[in-house]
Protein backbone atom coordinates (compact mmCIF):
# COMPACT_ATOMS: atom_id res chain seq x y z
CA UNK A 1 0.00 0.00 0.00
CA UNK A 2 1.09 3.10 -0.78
CA UNK A 3 2.14 6.21 1.82
CA UNK A 4 -0.87 8.25 0.18
CA UNK A 5 -3.12 5.22 0.49
CA UNK A 6 -2.07 4.62 3.81
CA UNK A 7 -4.56 7.10 6.07
CA UNK A 8 -7.67 5.82 4.50
CA UNK A 9 -7.31 2.21 6.19
CA UNK A 10 -6.68 4.72 9.65
CA UNK A 11 -9.98 6.65 9.79
CA UNK A 12 -12.36 5.93 12.99
CA UNK A 13 -14.82 3.97 10.51
CA UNK A 14 -12.23 1.94 8.90
CA UNK A 15 -10.70 0.86 12.53
CA UNK A 16 -13.55 0.45 14.04
CA UNK A 17 -14.70 -2.02 11.34
CA UNK A 18 -10.92 -3.76 11.39
CA UNK A 19 -11.51 -4.38 14.88
CA UNK A 20 -14.69 -5.60 15.11
CA UNK A 21 -14.40 -8.14 12.29
CA UNK A 22 -13.06 -11.76 12.59
CA UNK A 23 -9.62 -11.72 11.97
CA UNK A 24 -8.97 -13.08 8.59
CA UNK A 25 -6.88 -16.59 9.15
CA UNK A 26 -4.14 -17.28 7.19
CA UNK A 27 -2.69 -20.74 6.15
CA UNK A 28 0.50 -19.61 4.15
CA UNK A 29 2.45 -20.36 7.05
CA UNK A 30 0.88 -23.99 6.43
CA UNK A 31 1.56 -24.21 2.81
CA UNK A 32 5.07 -22.76 3.79
CA UNK A 33 6.22 -25.47 6.09
CA UNK A 34 4.82 -27.92 4.27
CA UNK A 35 6.22 -27.72 0.93
CA UNK A 36 9.53 -27.09 2.56
CA UNK A 37 9.80 -30.73 4.36
CA UNK A 38 7.82 -31.90 1.39
CA UNK A 39 10.36 -30.92 -1.04
CA UNK A 40 13.37 -31.65 1.14
CA UNK A 41 12.24 -35.07 2.49
CA UNK A 42 10.95 -36.58 -1.10
CA UNK A 43 14.21 -35.05 -2.94
CA UNK A 44 16.72 -36.72 -0.15
CA UNK A 45 14.68 -40.01 -0.87
CA UNK A 46 15.34 -39.52 -4.54
CA UNK A 47 18.75 -38.40 -4.32
CA UNK A 48 19.37 -41.76 -1.56
CA UNK A 49 18.21 -43.88 -4.57
CA UNK A 50 19.40 -42.07 -7.28
CA UNK A 51 22.82 -42.95 -6.25
CA UNK A 52 22.14 -46.66 -6.06
CA UNK A 53 21.88 -46.93 -9.85
CA UNK A 54 18.73 -47.93 -9.45
CA UNK A 55 16.08 -47.64 -12.48
CA UNK A 56 13.97 -44.47 -12.63
CA UNK A 57 11.11 -46.92 -12.18
CA UNK A 58 12.19 -47.48 -8.40
CA UNK A 59 12.86 -44.02 -7.56
CA UNK A 60 9.28 -43.03 -8.80
CA UNK A 61 7.52 -45.96 -6.57
CA UNK A 62 9.96 -44.98 -3.27
CA UNK A 63 9.39 -41.41 -4.03
CA UNK A 64 5.75 -41.90 -4.18
CA UNK A 65 5.26 -43.78 -1.41
CA UNK A 66 7.33 -40.92 1.20
CA UNK A 67 5.18 -38.12 -0.55
CA UNK A 68 1.98 -39.77 0.47
CA UNK A 69 2.88 -41.48 3.54
CA UNK A 70 5.35 -38.82 5.13
CA UNK A 71 3.03 -35.71 3.79
CA UNK A 72 0.25 -37.50 5.40
CA UNK A 73 2.00 -37.89 8.63
CA UNK A 74 3.11 -34.54 8.72
CA UNK A 75 -0.47 -32.62 8.07
CA UNK A 76 -1.71 -35.07 10.62
CA UNK A 77 0.46 -33.88 12.84
CA UNK A 78 -0.25 -30.88 12.01
CA UNK A 79 -4.28 -31.34 12.54
CA UNK A 80 -3.78 -32.91 16.39
CA UNK A 81 -1.16 -29.94 17.32
CA UNK A 82 -3.49 -27.23 16.08
CA UNK A 83 -6.79 -28.76 17.56
CA UNK A 84 -4.50 -29.41 20.58
CA UNK A 85 -4.24 -25.44 21.00
CA UNK A 86 -7.82 -24.94 20.38
CA UNK A 87 -8.42 -27.43 23.00
CA UNK A 88 -6.01 -25.57 25.39
CA UNK A 89 -7.91 -22.39 24.99
CA UNK A 90 -10.87 -23.44 26.12
CA UNK A 91 -9.53 -25.39 29.21
CA UNK A 92 -8.01 -22.57 30.03
CA UNK A 93 -11.75 -20.25 29.25
CA UNK A 94 -13.73 -22.93 31.71
CA UNK A 95 -10.98 -22.65 34.51
CA UNK A 96 -11.50 -18.70 33.99
CA UNK A 97 -14.90 -18.85 34.35
CA UNK A 98 -15.28 -21.05 37.37
CA UNK A 99 -12.30 -19.27 39.05
CA UNK A 100 -14.43 -16.15 38.18
CA UNK A 101 -17.87 -17.49 39.66
CA UNK A 102 -15.99 -18.49 42.60
CA UNK A 103 -13.19 -16.10 43.30
CA UNK A 104 -14.77 -12.77 41.91
CA UNK A 105 -12.33 -10.45 43.85
CA UNK A 106 -9.04 -12.42 43.44
CA UNK A 107 -9.71 -12.49 39.85
CA UNK A 108 -10.61 -8.78 40.00
CA UNK A 109 -7.29 -8.61 41.51
CA UNK A 110 -5.39 -9.73 38.97
CA UNK A 111 -6.78 -7.79 36.20
CA UNK A 112 -5.45 -4.68 38.55
CA UNK A 113 -2.49 -6.11 38.57
CA UNK A 114 -2.04 -6.89 34.71
CA UNK A 115 -2.85 -3.29 33.75
CA UNK A 116 -0.95 -1.85 36.71
CA UNK A 117 2.13 -3.96 35.02
CA UNK A 118 1.25 -2.03 31.96
CA UNK A 119 1.88 1.88 33.57
CA UNK A 120 -1.86 2.02 34.60
CA UNK A 121 -2.50 3.80 38.27
CA UNK A 122 -4.61 5.45 40.66
CA UNK A 123 -8.30 6.65 39.13
CA UNK A 124 -7.65 5.36 35.59
CA UNK A 125 -6.28 2.07 36.77
CA UNK A 126 -9.26 1.15 39.00
CA UNK A 127 -11.61 2.86 35.93
CA UNK A 128 -9.91 0.00 33.63
CA UNK A 129 -10.97 -2.43 36.17
CA UNK A 130 -14.21 -1.70 36.43
CA UNK A 131 -15.22 -1.49 32.10
CA UNK A 132 -12.98 -5.10 31.92
CA UNK A 133 -14.55 -6.61 34.69
CA UNK A 134 -18.30 -5.46 34.27
CA UNK A 135 -18.73 -7.86 31.38
CA UNK A 136 -17.61 -11.57 31.74
CA UNK A 137 -16.95 -12.64 28.09
CA UNK A 138 -14.49 -9.71 28.20
CA UNK A 139 -12.69 -10.42 31.38
CA UNK A 140 -12.32 -14.01 30.50
CA UNK A 141 -11.17 -12.98 27.09
CA UNK A 142 -8.58 -10.65 29.00
CA UNK A 143 -7.42 -13.35 31.16
CA UNK A 144 -6.98 -15.95 28.28
CA UNK A 145 -5.04 -13.51 26.60
CA UNK A 146 -3.17 -11.49 29.41
CA UNK A 147 -2.79 -14.40 32.12
CA UNK A 148 -2.17 -17.65 29.48
CA UNK A 149 -0.84 -15.74 26.62
CA UNK A 150 -3.46 -17.83 24.29
CA UNK A 151 -4.64 -16.07 21.39
CA UNK A 152 -8.45 -15.65 21.32
CA UNK A 153 -8.85 -17.15 17.63
CA UNK A 154 -6.95 -20.42 15.64
CA UNK A 155 -7.13 -21.65 12.60
CA UNK A 156 -8.73 -24.52 11.52
CA UNK A 157 -7.32 -27.63 12.44
CA UNK A 158 -8.71 -29.34 9.10
CA UNK A 159 -7.76 -26.35 6.58
CA UNK A 160 -4.05 -26.31 8.48
CA UNK A 161 -3.54 -29.71 7.45
CA UNK A 162 -5.16 -29.67 4.70
CA UNK A 163 -3.09 -26.63 3.32
CA UNK A 164 0.07 -28.71 5.08
CA UNK A 165 -0.36 -32.09 2.49
CA UNK A 166 -1.74 -29.72 -0.43
CA UNK A 167 1.92 -27.83 -0.52
CA UNK A 168 3.67 -31.55 0.62
CA UNK A 169 2.66 -32.78 -2.67
CA UNK A 170 2.91 -30.27 -4.84
CA UNK A 171 6.53 -29.09 -4.02
CA UNK A 172 7.04 -32.43 -2.92
CA UNK A 173 6.32 -34.04 -6.35
CA UNK A 174 8.89 -31.53 -7.97
CA UNK A 175 12.52 -33.83 -7.26
CA UNK A 176 9.91 -37.04 -8.68
CA UNK A 177 9.16 -34.82 -12.66
CA UNK A 178 12.21 -35.75 -14.35
CA UNK A 179 11.87 -39.08 -13.67
CA UNK A 180 8.10 -39.69 -14.74
CA UNK A 181 8.87 -37.88 -17.57
CA UNK A 182 11.79 -40.20 -18.91
CA UNK A 183 9.74 -43.05 -17.29
CA UNK A 184 6.95 -42.12 -19.44
CA UNK A 185 8.81 -41.03 -22.57
CA UNK A 186 11.85 -42.68 -22.57
CA UNK A 187 14.58 -40.96 -23.87
CA UNK A 188 13.05 -37.17 -23.65
CA UNK A 189 15.44 -36.59 -20.35
CA UNK A 190 19.35 -37.37 -20.41
CA UNK A 191 19.96 -36.62 -16.64
CA UNK A 192 16.64 -36.65 -14.70
CA UNK A 193 18.38 -36.79 -11.26
CA UNK A 194 20.21 -33.32 -12.34
CA UNK A 195 17.40 -31.31 -13.67
CA UNK A 196 15.59 -32.90 -10.86
CA UNK A 197 17.93 -31.07 -8.70
CA UNK A 198 17.40 -27.95 -10.39
CA UNK A 199 14.29 -28.04 -9.65
CA UNK A 200 14.06 -28.60 -6.98
CA UNK A 201 16.79 -26.39 -5.78
CA UNK A 202 14.72 -23.28 -7.49
CA UNK A 203 11.90 -24.46 -5.54
CA UNK A 204 14.01 -24.07 -2.16
CA UNK A 205 14.51 -20.91 -2.87
CA UNK A 206 11.20 -19.93 -3.56
CA UNK A 207 9.87 -21.26 -0.33
CA UNK A 208 12.51 -19.98 1.32
CA UNK A 209 11.94 -16.06 0.37
CA UNK A 210 8.21 -16.57 0.75
CA UNK A 211 9.43 -18.02 4.30
CA UNK A 212 10.81 -14.92 5.51
CA UNK A 213 7.36 -13.25 5.47
CA UNK A 214 6.98 -15.21 9.21
CA UNK A 215 10.52 -14.30 10.12
CA UNK A 216 11.19 -10.96 9.27
CA UNK A 217 14.07 -11.41 7.62
CA UNK A 218 15.74 -10.86 3.92
CA UNK A 219 14.16 -13.36 1.49
CA UNK A 220 17.28 -13.23 0.23
CA UNK A 221 19.06 -14.59 3.40
CA UNK A 222 15.95 -17.22 3.67
CA UNK A 223 15.65 -18.33 0.17
CA UNK A 224 19.41 -19.26 0.56
CA UNK A 225 19.64 -20.62 3.96
CA UNK A 226 16.82 -23.04 3.03
CA UNK A 227 17.79 -24.01 -0.33
CA UNK A 228 21.19 -25.11 1.91
CA UNK A 229 19.35 -27.08 4.71
CA UNK A 230 17.87 -28.53 1.11
CA UNK A 231 21.27 -28.94 -0.46
CA UNK A 232 22.63 -30.86 2.91
CA UNK A 233 19.96 -33.31 3.11
CA UNK A 234 20.18 -34.38 -0.21
CA UNK A 235 23.62 -34.29 -0.03
CA UNK A 236 23.76 -36.50 3.07
CA UNK A 237 21.16 -39.09 1.32
CA UNK A 238 23.23 -39.44 -1.88
CA UNK A 239 26.43 -40.28 -0.11
CA UNK A 240 24.50 -42.84 2.25
CA UNK A 241 23.07 -44.27 -1.18
CA UNK A 242 26.97 -44.36 -2.92
CA UNK A 243 27.88 -45.93 0.25
CA UNK A 244 25.34 -48.84 0.09
CA UNK A 245 25.28 -48.66 -3.47
CA UNK A 246 27.82 -51.79 -3.53
CA UNK A 247 25.42 -53.73 -1.40
CA UNK A 248 22.12 -52.76 -3.03
CA UNK A 249 23.73 -53.94 -6.75
CA UNK A 250 25.31 -57.00 -4.79
CA UNK A 251 21.83 -58.19 -3.70
CA UNK A 252 20.50 -57.70 -7.10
Amino acid sequence: MSRRAAPVSHTPEAIRKRLNGQPNQSYLKDFIYGAIDGAVTTFAVVASVAATGLSSGVVIILGFANLLADGFSMAAGNFLGTRAEIQARDRARREEELEIEAHPEGEREEIRQIYAAKGFEGEVLEEVVRVITADKKRWVDTMITEEHGLPLSQPSPLKAAGMTYLAFLVVGFIPLITFVTEYLFPGTVDNPFLIGAILTGIAFFIVGALKSRFVEKSWLWEGFETLSVGALAAGIAYIIGLLLSPVVNGAG
